[in-house]
């Protein structure tokens, strides 16, 4: 069951014009159907849905007021079906094998979930299958118009989806190259060959594809892996809630990371000092690590204590968390690299992020354009890595020749250079004249003229002190790169 603009249900997101949320990494994650109509898509990024449509209201995603809002959503199917699994705010996979007899068969049974989501309002969809990833690939194929899709057979549904279903780009693009486009041409390879070729991504995609995502993992685990914790006196403030959660997340996961496992589900468990208990399940599509799950938890005790049915009355007692569906899947270290030294980096950047704030410990990554400014990508440590503005790939004209500039100031930087009818002879660095050992150019840098930008010439100098890429632009030398 998916609200696709659950995010833009709040107080402050206009109704007669275009809007649409955007979470941290910068991407769409909502938009209303005017901005669908002007062309905006979920996925899409923040700058490139502005240029589609300048008219659009952008707001930034909340996800723990999300799901406060949602939790009422939530306990009303669980009224109707036990164990709803919830993924974010706004969807939520609901087991049905159980609860098909009760209300005799498929159809009364989507009917009743459809007539009490109605009091919600008319916004959501629902898609049906026997397995969690065909169920989702039918709910994301629904329209305003046909708001349920019903999957007779996941392997037939799912023999015509194309590779990017799976959600990995780089192992789609891989698929592509090989010629394999659809997740019917991966179900009919030998099963050996993709393990083979791939790894244990390459099983996971084989068994998704032959609709086989819930799978049993033989290993010797815990009988019970579950943490536990009591609070005496009972929790009242919020910010000792989210302590909590992160305390047990770390807990759970490291001692489930001693079997080589991660759990793709679990079960949260509250109990308030009046005795009160209540539940919630949350699924995710990759195994949780301890972040993720201390932000599921801190989000979902949230929507129990100030939500709008009071459910942790007098403070919370107790609190618990259970692993399901457990998977292997993990990092895959090389040969020479020591598990203990990764897991301790990880924690100390952690740890870092948590002091400085998520925005101020970011990653670079290799990204196209011309500019010696653009060929960074710089992405906040942890987030999933994303698609970079500026394809590596395309033959970018007109950029400058590698290397790449290891120090790039953001604004040029005024430098003295003496030029010899356009040669490059001496460069001033402070107090003193050095001359020029080699050099390479000029490159011509045609400006964005409908901004006022003037067309430059750059030059590669090198000396004595140091590599230089300087800009002359309007009779003036600038600093726009240092060589390393």
């Amino acid at each position: 069951m998916w609200y696709p603009a659950w995010a833009l249900r709040r107080p402050d997101a206009p109704r007669d014009r275009p809007a649409q949320a955007v979470g941290d990494d910068g991407l769409v994650v909502a938009r209303n159907h005017l901005a669908a109509e002007a062309g905006v898509r979920v996925g899409m990024r923040r700058k490139a849905a502005e240029a589609i449509c300048p008219t659009v209201t952008t707001l930034i995603e909340d996800p723990t007021a999300e799901m406060a809002r949602f939790e009422p959503v939530v306990e009303a199917i669980e009224a109707l079906v036990p164990r709803v699994e919830v993924a974010f705010a706004g969807l939520m996979y609901i087991p049905m094998d159980g609860a098909l007899t009760y209300y005799g068969g498929l159809v009364p049974l989507v009917e009743r979930i459809d007539k009490e989501l109605a009091a919600f309002g008319d916004e959501h969809r629902i898609g049906v299958g026997l397995g969690p990833f065909a169920a989702h690939q039918a709910v994301r194929m629904t329209t305003d118009a046909d708001p349920i899709h019903i999957v007779e057979d996941d392997r037939a549904f799912l023999s015509n989806l194309g590779v990017e279903a799976l959600g990995s780009e780089d192992l789609a693009a891989t698929f592509r190259w090989l010629g394999i486009t659809t997740l019917g041409a991966i179900a009919d390879l030998p099963k050996s060959a993709v393990i083979s070729r791939f790894g244990r991504q390459g099983l996971e995609a084989y068994r998704i594809s032959r609709g086989e995502d819930r799978s049993v993992d033989p290993r010797a685990i815990p009988e019970d892996p579950s943490v536990f914790s009591r609070f005496d006196p009972p929790i009242q403030a919020m910010d000792q809630a989210a302590f909590v959660a992160r305390n047990l997340a770390q807990q759970l996961i490291a001692n489930l990371a001693q079997h080589g496992v991660a759990p793709h589900r679990v079960t949260v468990t509250a109990e308030a000092a009046d005795g009160t208990v209540r539940t919630r399940v949350w699924r995710s599509a990759d195994p949780f690590d301890d972040r993720t799950l201390a932000e599921r938890i801190r989000w979902q005790l949230r929507a129990w204590i100030e939500g709008v049915s009071a459910g942790i009355r007098g403070g919370l007692a107790s609190l618990s968390v259970a692993p399901a569906d457990l998977s292997g899947m993990g990092r895959q270290m090389s040969l020479e690299e020591d598990a203990r030294s990764f897991e301790e980096t990880q924690r100390a950047l952690m740890e870092v992020q948590a002091i400085t704030g998520m925005d101020n410990l970011l990653v670079a990554r290799p990204q196209g354009g011309r500019d010696p400014g653009q060929v960074v990508w710089w992405e906040r440590w942890g987030d999933e890595p994303q698609s970079p503005a500026f394809d590596p790939s395309a033959p970018w004209p007109g950029r400058i020749p590698s290397p790449t500039p290891a120090l790039v100031p953001p604004d040029p930087v005024p430098f003295q250079v003496a030029f010899n009818e356009g040669i490059p002879e001496q460069v001033r660095l402070r107090s003193r004249w050095v001359p020029v050992l080699s050099w390479a150019g000029p490159w011509r840098h045609v400006g964005r003229w409908w901004e006022g930008e003037p067309s430059s010439d750059r030059y590669q100098i090198v000396t004595s002190a140091g590599a230089y890429l300087c800009e002359v632009r309007e009779g003036s030398t600038y600093l726009i790169g240092v060589y390393d």
